[in-house]
């Protein structure tokens, strides 16, 4: 595969390189726009028919001081003609828009790749904040890389004169200065930009119009400048895809549209509460722009109060649905085990984030999976379901809704802040493929009298409405007698009750796939099973190693809660077992507690996703 690295020759910068794929990193202060940058150049990415995944990498502060290291901002984006799984180990090009962003990220970047840094931030002031005694621009310390510096602020200001900005307002532009840059080195269209500032500034065309101009100024200086003399532009090819309507989906978007989805196949409304809490909250979002689909949404003064809004509302007869992360599902806590004693269905959404406590707001963690299994009081068993890809999340979240509303129950569905964040291309699926399975209420007195918690063969007890005609029952957090629900404290009925509750969880299994192998076969030498969002690198990782003639095989589970049937068979057919995961080794644990087998982690909790490189490395020390 060609690499930007291998095309940074002297020559003529009107010659197209080819290349299979590239990394690109944008990093600035977090006031640079690097997201915004990042995103468009997704949405190019995308109009240009390549394969991607993106990465979002910003601070906690809200706003951290201009031009710190605890500021910087960061996109990178893995674009290819063929398919991407990850949003790559290492960049290719990294463009730097100050001192703290170079410092922060040139350490990522690949030998020989390339550096484009706008010099004018590179102040005596902004060098000092970033921690740097002499400017690495001038004193030979970046000569493993290319470096191409220009005053890309000075740039901007000569673009947007015209249009009397504010010095402030002006520099804004920066961004789009960049991304007009960017777009003339990877040969992508500027229209789909220039209707994009045409659009979201049609209430100001000046800023429309500046934005506009710093656009085309990038994209002119790469097309009518030397930059150095040695940079070439870069061509990637479409990548092959199945004929049919894509669009670029993030997890978050992706969880929003498969609750709808979900609760559209049940035949029934939605109430969704919930409460801000990073990353989450872009779930909260998205459905409150969906609210012709029977959506209702509910932001809530804490975490307790939207949960228990939610149980309200399964109990009057629609889908209850929360969301949030680590801690807000803590506080959650007592109320989840109210939905498990009640017996109602609710979908809790936890997009994991770095902890324990507050911990790392935005940086990405598998750290929550004893939570989910483990983390009430008492023995309250609820199922457990995670995501592995921001598309994948659509069909989780249908998953959550079928299995809430078949076995009434609350289900958990597990993403974390890379998942939520990241975006990918997503083919939309043609829903009349998926089998409906609408909800049944009681309404009707049964003969021989109303038992609320009677059972059919799933185990699951009626819902009924309030107000239905003769269907008065008790319902709360006190147990319950078996069949009538009058409170029941006696050891027997508490142990049958206990053991109910379990089976029926238990019991989820028998509707779920049995589980399969996502690369090689079922039995070997080594087997690399993965959980949520290291999907990816395993998967690459994994594809590198056979290639190499390794015996090894891959394995990501989606039911976390219960497992698939086939689970401890399968796991027992290897001689080796590698769980990497995010976190110190969560899901290790429960497959040695369920199926005995000697699981070895592979740990990671930098808050940063891992390298498919680092996984080759555990795959080769694995079978040495």
């Amino acid at each position: 595969m060609a690499s930007v690295a291998q095309t940074l020759e002297s020559g003529s910068s009107a010659a197209i390189q080819n290349d299979e794929s590239i990394v690109v990193r944008f990093a600035g202060d977090s006031g640079d726009g690097m997201q915004l940058t990042g995103g468009q150049f997704t949405l190019s990415s995308a109009l240009s028919g390549n394969d991607f995944a993106t990465f979002p990498d910003f601070p906690a502060e809200i706003r951290a001081p201009q031009g710190t290291t605890f500021g910087v901002s960061a996109f990178q984006i893995n674009f290819g003609s063929g398919a991407i799984d990850t949003p790559g180990d290492a960049p290719d090009v990294l463009v730097a828009m100050n001192p703290a962003a170079l410092k922060t990220n040139v350490g990522n970047l690949k030998p020989g790749g390339l550096i484009i840094a706008d010099e004018g931030e590179f102040t005596a002031r902004n060098l000092t904040k970033a921690g740097y005694t002499v400017n690495p621009l001038d004193d030979g310390s970046l000569n493993k890389w290319q470096l191409v510096k220009f005053n890309i602020s000075q740039l901007t200001l000569d673009a947007v004169k015209p249009f009397g900005l504010g010095n402030k307002e002006a520099l804004r532009c920066k961004n789009m200065w960049t991304l007009g840059l960017a777009l003339w080195m990877f040969d992508r269209d500027r229209q789909p930009m220039i209707d994009w500032l045409n659009g979201k500034f049609k209430k100001n065309q000046v800023l429309a119009d500046a934005n506009i101009a710093a656009l085309n100024a990038g994209h002119a200086y790469g097309e009518t400048i030397e930059i150095g003399g040695q940079v070439k532009r870069h061509h990637v090819n479409p990548a092959p895809v199945a004929p049919g309507l894509y669009r670029t989906i993030t997890g978050a978007e992706a969880v929003a549209y498969g609750l709808v989805a979900g609760t559209q196949l049940a035949s029934m409304p939605m109430f969704f509460g919930g409460y801000p809490i990073t990353p989450a909250s872009s779930i909260l979002h998205y459905l409150s722009a969906l609210k012709e689909y029977g959506i209702t949404t509910f932001q809530a003064e804490d975490e307790i109060a939207a949960i228990a809004s939610a149980i309200g509302a399964s109990y009057a007869g629609q889908l209850g649905v929360t969301s949030s992360s680590g801690p807000g599902i803590a506080l959650k806590g007592e109320a989840i085990g109210l939905a498990i004693m009640t017996e109602l269905p609710l979908v809790i959404v936890n997009s994991q984030r770095g902890g324990p406590s507050t911990g790392l707001p935005t940086k990405t963690e598998q750290s929550d999976l004893y939570q989910a299994v483990y983390g009430r009081n008492g023995d309250a068993p609820m199922p457990v379901i995670a995501a592995r890809s921001p598309s994948d999340a659509f069909d989780c979240a249908i998953e959550a809704v079928r299995i809430a509303v078949q076995y009434m129950t609350p289900v958990m569905l597990l993403t974390d802040g890379y998942i939520g964040n990241a975006a990918e291309p997503w083919a939309v699926p043609d829903m009349s493929t998926y089998k409906p399975f609408p909800v049944k209420f009681l309404d009707t007195v049964p003969e021989g009298g109303f038992k609320p918690f009677s059972r059919d063969e799933k185990l699951a007890r009626p819902w009924v409405k309030p107000g239905t005609p003769g269907l008065i029952h008790r319902i709360g957090g006190i147990e319950k007698q078996i069949d009538t629900g009058h409170i029941d404290y006696s050891p027997a009925n508490h142990q049958a009750m206990t053991d109910i509750r379990k089976a029926k969880v238990d019991g989820i299994a028998n509707s779920i796939p049995d589980q399969d192998v996502c690369i090689g076969a079922a039995g070997g030498k080594l087997a690399v099973v993965g959980w949520g969002s290291t999907y990816g690198a395993i998967h690459q990782a994994v594809s590198r190693a056979r290639a190499k003639g390794l015996d090894v095989s891959h394995i990501h589970i989606r039911h976390i809660w219960p497992m698939p049937k086939n689970m401890g068979e399968l796991l027992h057919s290897y001689d080796k077992v590698i769980v990497p995961e995010m976190n110190t080794g969560q899901l290790k644990t429960v497959l040695r507690d369920q199926y005995l087998v000697d699981a070895k982690p592979v740990n990671k909790v930098s808050g940063q996703p891992f390298t498919i490189a680092e996984l080759e490395v555990a795959i080769e020390e694995s079978l040495a």
